[in-house]
């Protein structure tokens, strides 16, 4: 859910960097032949996450939720020159699909796809991470920021997705208090708290909640 003025989305848009022509084509073939396309982080997301990446130069990126690979495309294009990008999901029939961007966009050394449950391969990655996005089960957020918090290193980010969950985070925009909606309000809640970090939540389509370690 936007909770923009469709005509001030669509001038916010027009007022960004476009798609790659590689991303449109992912963007457009997501929605015609992927259930719930509504996943894909998009032009403006895209290049909101390009840029958190372009502005840091990250060596170690970790993402939590790779769909059909469209935000690990953006995410990627920060990397520094010897940076590696981790992306993991569990969802393996998209898995040729998420094969043959990242092979067309020449990112075969740079994006390393996992295909498995987080909670089993973050483990398994002896990293310390500079950029960490996680866009997976919202039900399992806190798990996953308490299993990266300490693997981030201090000055790293933290992105999560979806964290205004259409809107349902504010009581006027739910007509009730459903336990996907408890669990959002509940990793909000923990992460403004923590004092690990400093945060930011950013209204951008669903909503990024930023997290600085400090």
């Amino acid at each position: 859910m936007d909770f923009l003025d469709p005509d001030l989305h669509a001038y916010a848009e027009a007022h960004t960097t476009p798609e790659t022509p590689l991303l449109h084509r992912l963007n457009r073939e997501t929605h015609l032949n992927v259930m719930k396309p509504r996943m894909l982080s998009g032009h403006l997301q895209g290049r909101t996450l390009a840029m958190f990446s372009q502005m840091m130069c990250p060596r170690r990126i970790l993402e939590i939720g790779t769909y059909t690979g469209y935000s690990a495309l953006c995410l990627a294009e920060g990397l520094a020159e010897d940076g590696v990008l981790h992306t993991i999901d569990v969802n393996d029939e998209l898995e040729d699909m998420v094969r043959k961007y990242i092979a067309e966009a020449g990112l075969e050394e740079k994006i390393q796809l996992h295909i498995g449950q987080a909670a089993e391969v973050i483990p398994t990655l002896n990293e310390v991470w500079d950029l960490v996005f996680i866009d997976a089960d919202k039900k399992s957020n806190g798990l996953y920021f308490d299993m990266i918090i300490d693997r981030v290193r201090p000055g790293g980010f933290i992105l999560t997705d979806n964290v205004l969950w259409s809107g349902k985070v504010v009581e006027k925009f739910r007509p009730k208090l459903d336990k996907d909606t408890e669990l959002v309000l509940e990793f909000n809640r923990k992460v403004h708290e923590d004092p690990r970090v400093e945060n930011l939540l950013l209204p951008i389509r669903d909503g990024i909640l930023v997290a600085r370690k400090k």
